[in-house]
């Protein structure tokens, strides 16, 4: 099964860009130059959201350095310990809607300190694919559309979020208690 899956992975990529490219020919568009349209299009983008992107990244590492998480952590843990979550998640759960790579990093150092079959880092590794880059992605995509006002964006995304935690915390414990 892992040969399979490491085939599939290994050959995915250029079977997309074949089938593009077959594709183009077939329907007759000038390929290269709808890629250099695109990556113009691309390459405009990245600059027109570069300022949200530098403004949350900022904001994590201030959140971060500044000992904001671990203070935060505390004034959660009567809510943890409620719900019976491990304490070891509560860095994941605050992480995850912030940042993808700072989430990743967490959860790295869960399996590396628990181990990726323990019930810690099952749930961690569960939690991180189930729940979403909230505020990374809302200043991306927002910031490339240009919209100033999310609305009730962020407490749909919120809400989801905790539904994620929940989520993943009840299916680990069925599936792996």
């Amino acid at each position: 099964m892992t040969d399979i899956l490491n085939l599939i992975s290994l050959s995915i990529i250029p079977i997309i860009m074949t089938t593009i490219l077959v594709h183009g020919f077939i329907k007759g568009v000038d390929i290269y130059e709808a890629f250099v349209e695109g990556a113009k299009e691309g390459f405009n983008t990245a600059i027109r959201i570069m300022p949200y992107l530098i403004g949350i990244f900022l904001a994590i590492g201030i959140f971060r350095t500044s000992g904001a998480m671990d203070f935060f952590i505390k004034i959660i843990s009567f809510i943890t310990d409620t719900f019976n979550i491990p304490k070891e998640l509560t860095p994941l759960i605050i992480m995850r809607p912030i940042s993808g790579s700072g989430a990743l990093g967490v959860v790295k150092d869960i399996i590396n300190t628990y181990g990726a079959d323990s019930f810690i880092g099952r749930v961690a590794s569960t939690m991180m694919g189930s729940a979403e880059t909230i505020f990374y992605t809302m200043a991306v995509y927002f910031g490339a559309i240009g919209i100033k006002k999310s609305r009730h964006t962020m407490w749909a995304a919120l809400i989801s979020h905790v539904a994620a935690v929940i989520a993943s915390l009840w299916i680990c414990e069925i599936v792996f208690k």
